[in-house]
């Protein structure tokens, strides 16, 4: 029958989605703060995509799709709520969050100074970025965190690129004000003295 749709084959289904689980509890995590919305996140974000499968079209991409439905629905819980959701705890994802930023060679053995040191510079880097407004965040847990393209986050947040490229200057203009205070708070830096900055991505676009 006409405008009749075909069935969703959950097999199919799981094969495709269930590897961007992790990534989509780690943002969702990110955007939500707390472990219990995060999961409930990540439920309603395969729920949806699940129900709404068969208007996927095979070969575009799949992981972006599914992050739009998370944003989706991140921004209808947070609006529901008309207020920021409250903070969680960090202790749960210090060690994921230290292999994200920052990275351990293989066999090196960290020094229990400078683990201490990474750990709290971790807090104050996921701190730092809770306190971001929900757009800029977004757009830094994206394209920073997730390693989306501009155009994809674009896709993602259903805005121009040009927006995206203004809402990471500005969000992470905002990080980098907040961890400069918190590096002259503990004398890392010097009063005027700026940090070594590196290049910004070349063609993210």
């Amino acid at each position: 029958m006409e405008g009749r749709r075909e069935p969703v084959d959950s097999r199919d289904f799981e094969r495709q989605a269930l590897p961007f689980l992790d990534s989509l509890y780690n943002t969702a995590f990110r955007l939500a703060r707390n472990a219990e919305d995060a999961e409930d996140l990540v439920q309603e974000t395969y729920f949806k995509a699940f129900r709404s499968f068969h208007q996927f079209t095979p070969g575009t991409n799949l992981k972006a799709w599914m992050f739009r439905i998370l944003k989706n629905a991140f921004i209808n819980e947070y609006r529901r709520r008309q207020a920021q959701p409250p903070e969680g705890d960090f202790a749960d994802i210090e060690e994921s969050l230290e292999s994200q930023l920052r990275p351990e060679a293989p066999g090196q053995i960290p020094n229990p100074e400078e683990e201490a040191l990474a750990t709290a510079l971790d807090e104050k880097v996921q701190r730092a970025l809770d306190e971001l407004p929900p757009d800029y965040r977004m757009a830094i847990v994206l394209a920073d965190l997730e390693g989306f393209s501009y155009k994809e986050v674009a896709e993602i947040l259903e805005i121009p690129v040009g927006t995206v490229m203004s809402r990471l200057y500005r969000g992470r203009k905002l990080l980098e004000e907040a961890l400069l205070r918190y590096a002259r708070q503990r004398n890392y830096l010097q009063e005027g003295e700026e940090p070594v900055r590196r290049r910004g991505r070349a063609g993210a676009a």
